[in-house]
């Protein structure tokens, strides 16, 4: 693809610190690390997504990503590794190439997992039990990126606002106790 930064740099039209090639898979240093070793893990064929991948080329491509791990983990010793890919706008994808972000961690980091990008949430069993039917029932289906949903939207949206609803009665009830038992005003 013409404008592909990543295409680019497969094509050597762009300098990249390069740490991996062969015939279908190219890693480079990211040039914005997040930590010392953050390499890239891209196919050298144009996929914007994981899900447009045929089988085997995306299978290739991550046992790359895992060799490249193994590697980065040991190249900065580091205490554990990171490894994240994003599929569209929504999921935080900036660059429409396929690519996994191979990431060196390290203990004094702090909190870093998946639970600090994107908390959970509360379903009802029922959401949960039509989630699980729908995705068993796609399983086989041929891969398309997904349509927007808007009616979800606003059931989570529903769900989140009744989880605040909880929230705001627990931190009330917590006030007038601390108030009680402190001879303070809590009004607000």
């Amino acid at each position: 693809m013409e404008d592909c930064v990543f295409c680019k740099i497969v094509a050597g039209q762009i300098p990249a610190k390069k740490v991996y090639e062969d015939s279908t898979v190219l890693a480079f240093l990211d040039i914005n690390p997040r930590n010392p070793g953050h390499t890239l893990v891209v196919p050298k064929k144009h996929y914007e997504t994981l899900m447009q991948m045929p089988e085997k080329e995306a299978g290739e491509l991550f046992e790359r990503v895992k060799k490249l791990a193994q590697a980065a983990l040991k190249a900065v010793s580091a205490d554990g590794v990171s490894i994240s890919q994003s599929n569209g706008r929504a999921a935080g994808q900036i660059i429409p190439h396929v690519h996994f972000h191979v990431i060196p961690r390290f203990l004094n980091e702090g909190p870093v997992g998946l639970e600090n990008i994107l908390p959970g949430k509360k379903m009802p069993e029922e959401v949960l039990n039509d989630t699980v039917n729908k995705i068993k029932q796609n399983i086989g289906a041929p891969q398309t990126e997904p349509a927007p949903r808007e009616e979800k939207q606003e059931e989570i949206k529903e769900i989140e606002i009744e989880e605040e609803t909880v929230n705001d009665k627990r931190l009330d009830e917590d006030m007038k106790k601390l108030d009680e038992a402190n001879d303070i005003d809590f009004d607000f």
